[in-house]
């Protein structure tokens, strides 16, 4: 996110377009990540570890965000659900200040697109509250983007076009900050 006010980082639409509109425009291709908004990454290793059991699969910071990020993954190996644990960096950080009002917990739903560029024009032109009118770099080489949460029924939501030439770990999912 931009910052804890969430407003677009350019002219913001003001219509609302329907859900159904909405889920055309972005044509998912699945959830990429859910991301959780926690203070300390070591502090829930061993939650997420032992008691879900989910698989470490990597720490990245992602500076110009001030989050550091690790990832799970849960499930099958060939169809896992992926976790992101987001920590701040910086009292500055839009995690930090997300904490700070609503305490540790879910923070945003991924979906996996292509052509984000293009996905948040069509949105923009369709009256879709977005934080962010053009994509910028997430983890893992991936560009990024946040719907407005109240596009989306209060959920924040993240539109997440993987690295083109694969990811550095491997996943065909990819994923994001």
């Amino acid at each position: 996110m931009k910052g804890d006010d969430m407003n677009a980082s350019g002219p913001s639409a003001t219509p609302a377009a329907t859900p159904a509109a909405i889920a055309s425009l972005v044509a998912a291709k699945g959830v990429n990540h859910i991301g959780i908004a926690v203070r300390s990454l070591d502090e829930q290793r061993a939650f997420y570890e032992s008691v879900l059991g989910a698989r470490f699969e990597c720490i990245e910071e992602v500076k110009s965000q001030k989050v550091r990020v690790a990832f799970y993954a849960l499930g099958p190996i060939d169809n896992a659900v992926r976790l992101e644990l987001l920590e701040p960096t910086s009292p500055e950080s839009p995690i930090a200040q997300f904490i700070e009002k609503r305490g540790e917990g879910l923070h945003h739903v991924a979906y996996t697109v292509t052509d984000i560029a293009g996905r948040l024009c069509a949105l923009h032109q369709a009256g879709v509250r977005l934080i962010d009118e053009y994509p910028r770099a997430g983890a893992h080489g991936s560009q990024i983007a946040f719907l407005h949460p109240k596009a989306s029924n209060g959920v924040l939501t993240e539109l997440c076009e993987p690295r083109r030439n694969g990811n550095s770990n491997g996943n065909s999912n990819g994923h994001a900050a």
